[in-house]
């Protein structure tokens, strides 16, 4: 049974910095391609960033966040981590931890999620 449970969503300032947890069970997170996807109330999941498997461990991220997020992953550990940093309130949303095998910014090509953590961001 795969599991994959976020954690070290809160209530930040703005500017400030969180550290997301995605801890998987079930499976290897460097067999996948492992995202962070967001959804803000009354708007769609949207892509966030995302590493790919194996030993090339590419990372993308959406323009938006570019230059302040930091998706990493520990093997040993089977946990994807994304750093956020000089949060905005348009940050706010809950953050879901995915992985798939396919094109890694479209949500429909992630086979497994998490249950989301909430970031809120206070200005």
């Amino acid at each position: 049974q795969v599991q994959l449970v976020e954690s070290g969503g809160g209530l930040v300032q703005a500017g400030g910095s969180l550290r997301l947890s995605c801890v998987a069970s079930g499976l290897t997170v460097r067999s996948y391609s492992m995202g962070w996807f967001r959804q803000a109330p009354g708007k769609e999941r949207e892509f966030a960033a995302a590493i790919s498997s194996w030993r090339a461990g590419v990372t993308y991220y959406a323009d938006s966040v570019k230059g302040r997020f930091t998706i990493s992953r520990d093997n040993a550990e089977n946990t994807v981590y994304l750093l956020i940093n000089s949060l905005k309130p348009e940050d706010q949303a809950v953050y879901y931890c995915a992985a798939g095998v396919g094109r890694y910014d479209d949500p429909e090509q992630y086979n497994y999620w998490g249950q989301g953590t909430q970031v809120t961001v206070s200005s």
